[in-house]
């Protein structure tokens, strides 16, 4: 009778099926979860106590956007396709200004948008929102 012993031989070959599921198992992981944690972002905004200039109040201008999409500066009626020249002049006439957006919280941020660009047109910079605590 003989025994069998080549059944007892070292294994020279490695079975790579249980590390390949494995690889497979952490990309299906690492593919779900890295959108999720690239648009998270914690911040601490830092504080000082140097002083701010802040310029005199006639050369701050406010644009105001109501919730029935009416358009005024410094009070006055305004519309959206005149706003880049109003915005011009203004420059023109002073050219150290400041805008102050006040725009209703229900409305769309499309209008906001819309006056920023008519503001970079006109060449202003110093562009700041109205904002209250909660």
């Amino acid at each position: 009778m003989r025994h069998r012993y080549r059944d007892f031989g070292t294994l020279s070959e490695l079975n790579i099926t249980p590390l390949l599921d494995l690889a497979f198992v952490l990309l299906i992981i690492f593919m779900i979860t890295a959108p999720l944690l690239g648009n998270k972002a914690d911040l601490v905004i830092p504080t000082s106590t140097a002083d701010r200039e802040s310029l005199p109040p006639d050369r701050v201008h406010v644009i105001t956007l109501t919730q029935d999409g009416e358009l005024s500066i410094n009070g006055e009626t305004a519309t959206m396709q005149s706003l880049p020249a109003q915005l011009t002049v203004l420059r023109n006439e002073q050219s150290d200004l400041a805008v102050v957006i006040e725009a209703d919280h229900r409305i769309t941020v499309q209008p906001v948008v819309a006056v920023m660009d008519a503001l970079a047109e006109a060449g202003i910079t110093k562009v700041a929102l109205i904002t209250q605590p909660e």
